[in-house]
């Protein structure tokens, strides 16, 4: 099974001065799912190379043993390097695709194209996708075939709006991903803040936080495993 993990290249904190990316959980966490499971996994960014990592993710009180190992790992530290531009990249060379979160995809990958595409074509050709915190708000564009958007009617979860309260990062980021998903008609849910949460509806997998990215990925290659993608 081949899987293709998207990574934002965004490092502006809005107008803060202060730097995001992505975070460094949500991708540790899901890798190394992948690889146990065999997957061949791929790294692609908007702008190809090494993605921005929010510095706050690898602070100590945010890291886990599955960051600490990714870090240690220089084949996956190769790949972050390394990542493949997005615009290279189509869905039809993956079985799956997953978005990680941290704050940078909500400026750029949620208006790339190419990023719209992707989701779009993977769902249509029946393969699972699967995008945890930050990243459903990725969703934002995305469209099924008749034109409504591709959330609508579809149960999701993502970063909830008291996440982001406790942040203090409400009036930064260009848009809050559980309003959005609700703006698009969404059946967003959500649970406690910073506990795992996972939601299915068909193809698509949302997780809620950081926390969830771990779960989400299960979810994912159970799902992979079960329609045979």
């Amino acid at each position: 099974m081949k899987v293709l993990i998207v990574l934002t290249s965004h490092d502006e904190l809005g107008d803060t001065g202060r730097k995001t990316g992505f975070w460094l959980e949500e991708l540790a966490a899901p890798y190394y799912r992948f690889k146990e499971a065999g997957w061949e996994i791929t790294l692609a960014s908007p702008k190809g190379g090494r993605p921005p990592l929010d510095p706050k993710s690898n602070e100590p009180s945010f890291q886990t043993e599955q960051t600490r190992r990714f870090e240690a790992d220089a084949e996956a530290t190769a790949a972050l390097t390394n990542t493949v531009r997005l615009d290279s990249v189509a869905a039809d060379d993956f079985d799956t695709v997953f978005y990680p979160g941290g704050h940078g995809p909500l400026w750029d990958l949620a208006e790339d194209p190419d990023s719209v595409r992707l989701i779009e074509s993977t769902l249509r050709s029946g393969k699972p996708l699967a995008l945890v915190c930050h990243a459903p708000g990725v969703l934002r564009h995305a469209r099924n075939e008749d034109g409504t958007p591709l959330v609508r009617g579809k149960d999701v979860t993502g970063f909830a709006n008291s996440e982001e309260d406790g942040v203090a990062l409400t009036d930064i980021v260009p848009f809050l991903v559980e309003d959005e998903l609700k703006r698009l008609d969404g059946r967003y849910s959500k649970i406690g803040d910073w506990e795992p949460y996972v939601v299915r509806d068909g193809l698509l997998i949302t997780g809620q936080n950081p926390a969830s990215s771990g779960p989400a990925a299960d979810a994912l290659v159970e799902l992979v495993g079960r329609t045979g993608a």
